[in-house]
């Protein structure tokens, strides 16, 4: 089984910069494309920002320039740098990563419980 713990999550100034992190424990081969995700009152659940093992990222069109996604993959930890916030950035974000538990396993995708990032002056 494999835990995704987020931090880093509060209530920031419009314009202000909060860093998210996502640490994977459990049984861990290998990880594959890790990523933050969203979710607002009332809407669905979308793509933030994904990055892959070997550091290829993509991020949604309203984010960027403004967030930063990074991951170590000595500590199985995914980072998301978060600046020049915006009332529509708040929203309940969720870290996501696609694991492998074995060398002849397949990979699971597992979520964290999510962190509340409020954007409010």
């Amino acid at each position: 089984q494999v835990q995704l713990v987020e931090s880093g999550g509060g209530l920031v100034q419009p314009g202000g910069s909060l860093r998210l992190s996502c640490a994977a424990s459990g049984i861990i081969f290998r990880i594959n494309i890790m990523g933050w995700y969203r979710q607002a009152p009332g809407k669905q659940r979308e793509l933030v920002a994904g990055i892959t093992s070997g550091g290829s990222t993509n991020y949604a069109d309203s984010v960027k320039g403004r967030f930063t996604i990074s991951r170590d993959n000595g500590k199985n930890t995914v980072y998301l740098q978060m600046n020049s916030l915006k009332p529509e950035d708040a929203a309940v974000y969720y870290c996501n990563a696609d694991v492998l538990g074995s060398r002849v396993g397949k990979y699971i995708s597992y979520w964290g419980q999510g962190t509340q990032v409020t954007v409010s002056s």
